[in-house]
């Protein structure tokens, strides 16, 4: 499975997929990567603010890796048209 994410939103999307996939709760997984539950949540909720090193804590967890490739933007758009 490869997913474009370009927002906190999708990231969070695919995290609570991906925790659901494997029959995980919110505080099961919290547990499993040494942080609150709420943080979970706030995280599946697309909040922003969370720490690189939870978020790498969480896609280790999942068994998922952060991949980087160059944003196709268009013809003609520049990044800050994207968002």
């Amino acid at each position: 499975m490869t997913q474009t994410i370009r927002s906190a939103k999708q990231l969070g999307n695919l995290i609570r997929q991906e925790r659901r996939n494997r029959g995980l709760s919110q505080q099961q997984l919290a547990d499993l990567t040494g942080t609150g539950q709420k943080t979970i949540s706030q995280i599946e909720n697309g909040n922003e603010g969370a720490t690189l090193e939870t978020i790498f804590r969480l896609l280790a967890v999942l068994q998922l890796q952060l991949s980087f490739s160059p944003r196709n933007t268009g013809i003609g758009k520049s990044v800050s048209d994207v968002f």
